[in-house]
């Protein structure tokens, strides 16, 4: 059957089972919008080509599916950059299509061309162009194997208008069955031996593939062997909060009695996470030209298994996989004073530290976590608000968790969007601040058309309050760059046919959540945050004094 490429391509995403697509249009990809018009794919309209980005890579993050987006040449991609970025950082299977110049006008530097291989080839796991129409299946069935193979992440495929539009009697795709090498039976009983050796062991379980079943057999394992599970950065849902061998999240605002714990392990179990900069602090907490600790590293690409970290044992599997033997095998030690400690540090942990101020965050969050339903989904970007967060969140079970691991701003709100829409029977928040809110805050607009519903809780300090800490602590008192002049956020969220309203003591909050929900649309609350609130544990104030004795 003659289609023409557009139509080509829109088949593919039928057969491969494709639910929505995120998009920008352009006139250079019109064929593949022709193609979407009657495949039954929803087409999300998105205000920003980095929005449309990053609501494919929460689909991503939520499915194990590669979220797809379409976005136009030239300013259209470089737009969609950031998305592609968290999609590599986060191990998150996307396929983005960009529309590209007719391929025969090529190096004239037409309008609007960019070599999407020199552009994305750091950012992306793989680049490539379809020049041939009747190549399509061909490059969408890679694109969409690599996405998902060994460590996932983003696939970006250029579109020469010309091909698109051409057209060729080619046919679909054809789906071949993979099936995965069985782990040897002894898998389990080699990372046990090691276990067994260990006076002080930990277990850190982080990166993709994660399920509701591996958070099962995760903590199944955790309690035959009694050890201490910590989660790497923003994966605080791969394990119960609540379950007694849970120890707490490696992240930027870490506990410092578990950072010191992490020190003290002389056995690491690292389960599907890479155990980057930010779990180690900068490479501070393990050395990785000394660590003096037995390291087993479990991970489904071979290049991560001993990139920074030399393992003792390396073992190329997921972290699932490896889990399912772990959670029957036979005891292999005790540890339950080590564990029951770092469980009571965990636990003093998200005792709340007052915050200056009428409106306090822990307030909201410990609010937020006792009244919010078990399978809630809480997304966030990047800011010093996020600390509150993770701190004192409790996550009750696997899939209520998007953040960026690669800490980009303005990520937390599309992906809001996105989980909303992919899930529009559970209550979704997105907890921003006003800087990062204002990153994408334009994407209300694709909420309301499409009938996404999240709640946003917006920390309004006037400020880029990472920055400004940071600032304070290198040149205290020396303000550049970093304050904010900020909406009326609630009255821009019914500008866009949203409902908003502002807060500004902490006992008025739960009142106003529940108009929120009440409203049955996207909704913002404003929360009017005291300057003086910087982190978990300081104050602006003690920042400065403390940079200024320095």
């Amino acid at each position: 059957m003659v289609r023409h490429g557009g139509k080509i391509l829109s088949d593919q995403l039928v057969k491969l089972g494709v639910e929505r697509v995120f998009s920008v249009p352009g006139e250079s990809f019109l064929a593949a919008l022709d193609g979407l018009y009657d495949s039954g794919i929803p087409n999300i309209v998105c205000r920003q080509e980095g929005g449309a980005a990053m609501m494919a890579e929460a689909y991503g993050k939520m499915t194990g599916k590669p979220g797809v987006c379409f976005v136009t040449r030239g300013p259209g991609a470089t737009n969609a950059s950031a998305g592609i970025h968290i999609a590599m950082q986060d191990s998150t299977p996307m396929v983005m299509f960009v529309g590209q110049i007719d391929n025969r006008q090529t190096d004239r530097e037409t309008f609007q061309e960019v070599d999407y291989k020199s552009v994305f080839g750091g950012l992306a796991k793989w680049v490539a162009q379809v020049n041939d129409t009747d190549r399509l299946p061909e490059y969408i069935g890679r694109a969409f194997r690599v996405a998902t193979s060994g460590r996932p992440g983003p696939v970006v495929l250029a579109l020469p208008e010309n091909m698109l539009s051409a057209s060729a009697d080619v046919p679909d795709l054809h789906l071949s069955e993979v099936i995965a090498a069985p782990l040897p039976e002894s898998t389990a009983q080699t990372i046990l031996h090691a276990l067994a050796q260990a006076e002080r062991p930990l277990v850190v379980v982080g990166g993709p593939h994660w399920s509701a079943q591996a958070q099962a057999d995760l903590q199944a394992f955790a309690e035959r062997q009694n050890v201490p599970v910590a989660v790497a950065f923003r994966r605080q849902d791969y394990m119960g909060n609540h379950h007694a061998n849970y120890a707490g999240d490696l992240n930027v605002g870490i506990n410092p009695k578990l950072a010191q714990r992490l020190r003290d392990a002389d056995t690491l179990i690292l389960l599907g996470t890479r155990f980057g900069d930010i779990e180690t602090q900068g490479y501070t907490l393990v050395d990785p030209a000394k660590t003096g600790k037995r390291i087993v590293h479990v991970h489904a690409d071979p290049d991560e298994l001993g990139r920074v970290y030399t393992p003792d044992i390396a073992i190329n599997a997921t972290a699932p996989a490896v889990l399912r033997q772990l959670a029957n095998a036979e005891h292999a030690g005790e540890w339950a004073s080590w564990t029951a400690a770092a469980r009571a540090d965990y636990d003093h942990w998200l005792t709340p530290q007052e915050s200056p101020g009428a409106l306090k965050q822990e307030a909201v969050i410990k609010w937020l976590s006792e009244h919010l339903p078990d399978d809630a989904i809480v997304t966030n970007g990047a800011g010093n608000y996020a600390a509150w967060l993770h701190r004192y969140f409790v996550y009750k079970q696997y899939g209520t968790q998007l953040a960026p691991t690669s800490g980009s701003m303005g990520y937390g709100f599309p992906a809001a969007i996105s989980a909303s829409l992919a899930h529009p029977d559970r209550t979704v928040v997105c907890l921003a601040g006003d800087g990062c809110f204002q990153m994408t805050c334009n994407e209300m607009s694709t909420a309301v058309q499409h009938g996404a519903k999240p709640i946003v809780v917006v920390m309004n300090n006037g400020r880029y309050g990472t920055i400004r800490m940071h600032q304070e602590k290198t040149y205290p008192g020396r303000v550049s760059g970093t304050a904010l002049a900020n909406p009326d956020f609630a009255a821009l969220a019914r500008a866009y046919g949203g409902h908003g309203e502002k807060v500004t003591r902490s006992e008025d909050f739960a009142d106003a959540f529940a108009r929120a929900q009440a409203a049955g649309t996207v909704a913002v609350i404003e929360c009017q945050v005291d300057e003086e609130a910087l982190t978990t544990a300081s104050t602006l104030s003690a920042v400065r004094k403390a940079a200024q004795k320095a």
